[in-house]
């Protein structure tokens, strides 16, 4: 009886709380966040929230993925409620609603917009073929989800299509990152493995691509619970540098111990030429910028945005691809005794364009009465326009406890690992 509340207890943190996301279209007319399992968006050419369509009724569990394709015609959602939604931006209307066997964690648009992938809570990657959809006014089309890879039962935290579209880059919660080949028979799996990038020793928590107009296919960034940003050759495995970001951005010290939590990186987003990356990390009020030096291969610290007066941890950044800002988002949802339930907090940092090739960009954070949109934008994606101290104090503890919780890897001894196969559903050992 006491196991049984122990893995109830479990379940219980990793189901509670679950970080509010953002996403920014890459010409800047949408700009979405998703608390809990409330999607909100925001028009810039309406001045307005967008009233989004959906015949079956939208997501009834917390959305753990959001992005938006390439071309910015498409808008994919998918979260615990074992749904991927696919969006047409132009309207805003679910067109296809994918049900999935387990929770989703992650999402993926091919470049053409003819493939939406996704991950779920058991390591499985799947595809689906959404071809060429019409305008007319119907209901979701049910599409099937085809099976092409898996992790063998580890959380895949991070999915990604490589900037040519010839791999599919899946990052999970047992320190790897797999590229695998993503052949012309798409739904025929995905079976020739590329390589692997080793060398993070806690999740992988993050992944993105710094490029640049003499390098277009880009290197990849991965962020992990180690605390250190890692730089790879994507194309052999190779680990090109490693910045350990917890000690430059001032959280952890150089007598801490081995033992001790370190502060993850949370999130990746390259900015809109690719020539930064900016880093979200537990503890840091801010981001760490971070560059690329693609003839020498490695990543050097381009400078801390830090944010004053408030605290603000982000959970959530993104960038479009043709605005020189950044986008931020702190949230969480179900967050009981306080007032923060489904409330988010916003913030920009300007200044992240191609005249910032110094060494340190000119950077700055930007006052609410400035950030594109003003007021009704700030509305409509944050729930009101103020959220208190105590508040935010309470959603940067608690989504730092939810994200270990499902991502470290707990540890068992022979009995216990004995007692949870005889609970799993999906393998009941008999007595």
């Amino acid at each position: 009886m006491e196991e049984h509340d122990v893995d109830e207890s479990e379940q219980k943190l990793e189901a509670e709380v679950a970080p509010a996301l953002i996403a920014v279209h890459p010409y800047q007319k949408f700009v979405s966040v998703a608390v809990g399992s409330d999607l909100r968006v925001f028009s810039f050419q309406h001045g307005s929230a967008a009233q989004l369509l959906d015949e079956t009724g939208g997501h009834k569990d917390s959305i753990r993925a959001i992005r938006y394709s390439k071309s910015g015609k498409l808008f994919v959602s998918g979260g615990d409620d074992k749904l991927v939604k696919v969006w047409d931006t132009d309207f805003w209307r679910c067109v296809y609603s994918v049900v999935s066997e387990k929770r989703v964690t992650s999402l993926a648009v091919s470049g053409d917009d003819k493939f939406v992938s996704f991950a779920d809570k058991f390591g499985v990657v799947y595809v689906v073929d959404i071809g060429d959809y019409d305008d007319e006014n119907r209901a979701p089309d049910r599409k099937e989800a085809v099976p092409i890879l898996s992790h063998y039962c580890s959380i895949i935290t991070r999915l990604d299509f490589s900037p040519d579209g010839q791999y599919i880059i899946s990052a999970d919660r047992d320190f790897k990152i797999r590229v695998t080949l993503f052949s012309k028979e798409r739904l025929e799996g995905a079976h020739e493995i590329q390589c692997f990038c080793l060398g993070h020793t806690e999740f992988v928590s993050s992944i993105a691509f710094a490029s640049s107009q003499d390098y277009a296919q880009g290197l990849l960034v991965s962020g992990s619970g180690d605390s250190t940003v890692r730089l790879w050759d994507y194309n052999s495995g190779s680990l090109l540098d490693t910045c350990e970001i917890g000690t430059k951005a001032g959280l952890l010290n150089s007598n801490q111990k081995q033992e001790d939590v370190l502060p993850a990186v949370t999130d990746l987003c390259e900015t809109y030429d690719g020539s930064l990356v900016a880093a979200a990390i537990q503890s840091l009020q801010g981001i760490m910028l971070l560059r690329c030096n693609f003839s020498a291969r490695t990543l050097s610290i381009a400078k801390v945005v830090s944010i004053a007066g408030e605290t603000f941890i982000p959970t959530s950044i993104s960038s479009a691809s043709s605005v020189p800002l950044l986008w931020m988002v702190m949230g969480a949802s179900s967050l009981s005794s306080t007032d923060s339930a489904l409330l988010a907090r916003v913030r920009v940092v300007s200044g992240l364009g191609a005249d910032s090739e110094p060494i340190v960009p000119e950077t700055s954070v930007v006052e609410d009465k400035d950030v594109p949109g003003g007021e009704p934008l700030l509305q409509a994606l944050q729930g009101r326009l103020t959220i208190g101290e105590e508040a935010s104090l309470a959603t940067a503890e608690a989504v730092k406890t939810a994200t270990r919780n499902l991502l470290i890897k707990k540890q068992y001894s022979a009995e216990r690992r004995d007692f949870r196969k005889r609970g799993r559903n999906d393998k009941k050992i008999k007595p």
